[in-house]
């Protein structure tokens, strides 16, 4: 169960990888592929050197384009919720 954990730490790992790490320590590895087709906003992901830009913004992971993900979601993923 997510209990509103920030993301403080992204790492490109190749293709449409990133590992992530939450300020409670739940860490690990997310392949965002999914995310590409889910909208406008999602499409420059498409490019890898767009992808590779990722930051940290209001606790999630987010690009230039706008595209951001929901740290919840992120969270789910990791810890197998």
């Amino acid at each position: 169960m997510w209990n509103l954990t920030d993301v403080t730490e992204i790492r490109y790992l190749g293709e449409y990888r990133h590992h992530i790490v939450f300020d409670d320590g739940t860490s690990g590895e997310v392949d965002l592929a999914e995310y590409l087709d889910k909208g406008p906003v999602f499409a420059p992901l498409r490019e890898l050197e767009f992808f590779r830009q990722a930051r940290i913004d209001g606790g999630t992971i987010s690009w230039p384009s706008g595209a951001n993900i929901a740290p919840e979601s992120l969270y789910e993923r990791i810890a197998g919720c």
